[in-house]
């Protein structure tokens, strides 16, 4: 979906700029939401959806740079900046916006809804790798499992939600009338 083609150089960083802040946003809004479950790390994933919508409206690079942008600054609005958390938050956004792009450029009859599971799989993934490097313990692959078991549904619902987006964009030509001006 090559919106970009057109834009401008100052029209594109404005809208990176408001991509940024709406997935900064999201990632705070996320920070405030109570853990309906018992386990610790599990969340909904939901600036996900700017990551993969970047990664079919521009390019992997981008995509890559708002997610960097998104969780520093997601981070510290919610007061986590440089501790473990903003590590573990910080490594699985960048690991599963690397899923996510690889899956894009070359498994194309995936889906958005697969693309995005794959995602929440890797974005767990690189969660726990970067706890195992901090903490200077393997033994923390064992929760991998239980971390995986709902990346499904939250990947499958941030997936449904993107398509939708996607699917709106299209429909109405938003993005088109918004670069092109």
């Amino acid at each position: 979906m090559e919106f970009t083609e057109n834009m401008t150089s100052t029209k594109k960083l404005a809208v990176i700029a408001i991509l940024v802040a709406q997935a900064s946003v999201l990632h705070f809004l996320e920070s405030l939401l109570p853990n309906p479950l018992p386990i610790p790390g599990v969340k909904l994933g939901l600036a996900n959806i700017i990551t993969l919508l970047a990664l079919i409206v521009f390019d992997f690079k981008t995509a890559l740079q708002i997610t960097v942008l998104r969780a520093i600054l997601g981070s510290l609005l919610s007061g986590t900046l440089f501790g473990m958390g903003f590590f573990m938050s910080f490594s699985g956004a960048v690991t599963a916006a690397l899923m996510m792009g690889l899956l894009l450029r070359f498994f194309k009859g995936l889906g958005m809804v697969g693309i995005s599971i794959a995602g929440a799989a890797a974005h767990n993934l690189g969660q726990l790798v970067m706890a195992a490097l901090i903490l200077r313990f393997a033994g923390i692959f064992f929760y991998l499992p239980f971390m995986l078991l709902f990346s499904v549904p939250t990947g499958f619902l941030i997936g449904l939600l993107t398509k939708e987006l996607v699917g709106y964009i299209k429909a109405t030509n938003r993005f088109n009338s918004i670069l092109n001006d």
